[in-house]
């Protein structure tokens, strides 16, 4: 099998492993894995009827392993956790589909941390990108009815709080342009009219730049809060919005004087409401987006 050949096998796995670990690049480290082991086992004259599942399945045995230390990790996180984001381009993903494109969002991906390591697999795997229970359960290491039982305990559980999206990529974009404009405005009234009554704002900075240290609920909180750190930005790093997509949803990138990167924001929309805005500003998690501020740096000569 050619290099080429088993490059188009990498943005399926990526899919997978992407939405099982919500990081970019513990993602890319198990797609290099798992394509690496396709390719020795072609080497060594293995009979390998669709590399296509192949590459799927040791991903997806690959993002287990990875998930479960993970979990240790982000026990002790400092303030909330939120995935690494897949801004622009990288969000388009082999999934075209509504159904797939929810599934990227960050909401959904945060709401799978709430499942076992095992329920997540199934319910991707099933629910996602559609495989059938008896390679589900190959694939998990358990029975094909432990793995029904798996995905549908897990459907179950993902059902109470799903979120809900705008179906019109153009009304959820122009909601996202008025937000920013508001918010780089100063225009209090206008921010909250877009933001629904129980509006939820997240922050990741992961200790390494302020950040919220749990989320905030409520409109008037929220916009308080949003306009604050637009002022802050404004003076502190003459900070610019560029919008963007971010994990298929409206989001923007908050860039530096120097156009380089301080946050990645996304917005969740539905019933032509804001009902959520996630802010990553921790600096380890927008690397893979491109050159990253020194948002710290930028507090201290303000403080100064």
């Amino acid at each position: 099998m050619s290099g080429a050949a088993l490059e188009q096998l990498r943005p399926a796995a990526f899919a997978i492993a992407y939405r099982m670990l919500g990081s970019v690049a513990e993602a890319e480290d198990v797609v290099q894995e798992a394509l690496l082991r396709v390719h020795r086992a072609l080497e060594q004259g293995e009979r390998i009827e669709s590399p296509r599942a192949y590459v799927a399945t040791v991903a997806t045995r690959l993002a287990i392993d990875v998930l479960r230390s993970a979990r240790a990790r982000r026990e002790t996180y400092v303030g909330e956790w939120l995935p690494e984001p897949l801004v622009g381009d990288a969000a388009d993903d082999p999934a075209r589909h509504a159904e797939l494109a929810d599934s990227l969002s960050l909401a959904f991906l945060v709401l799978l941390e709430s499942l076992s390591t095992e329920q997540r697999a199934a319910l991707l795997l099933r629910d996602v990108f559609d495989y059938g229970y008896g390679e589900i359960a190959r694939i998990v290491g358990t029975s094909e009815s432990n793995a029904r039982q798996l995905a549908s305990h897990a459907r179950r559980h993902v059902a109470e709080r799903r979120p809900r999206f705008e179906a019109s990529r153009s009304r959820r974009d122009e909601l996202a342009r008025r937000f920013f404009a508001a918010a780089r405005d100063g225009d209090v009234a206008a921010l909250e009219a877009l933001l629904a009554d129980d509006v939820v704002l997240h922050g990741d900075g992961g200790g390494r730049v302020p950040a919220l240290a749990r989320s905030l609920h409520g409109r008037e909180r929220v916009a308080r809060t949003l306009l604050a750190w637009a002022r802050q930005g404004l003076r502190v790093a003459r900070a610019t919005f560029r919008a963007v997509q971010v994990n298929g949803q409206p989001g923007a990138l908050g860039l530096d004087r120097e156009g380089r990167l301080i946050s990645v924001m996304a917005l969740d929309v539905a019933d032509g409401r804001i009902q959520s805005v996630s802010s990553i500003v921790n600096p380890d998690k927008l690397r893979h987006v491109g050159d990253v501020g020194d948002m710290r740096a930028l507090l201290s000569h303000r403080d100064g």
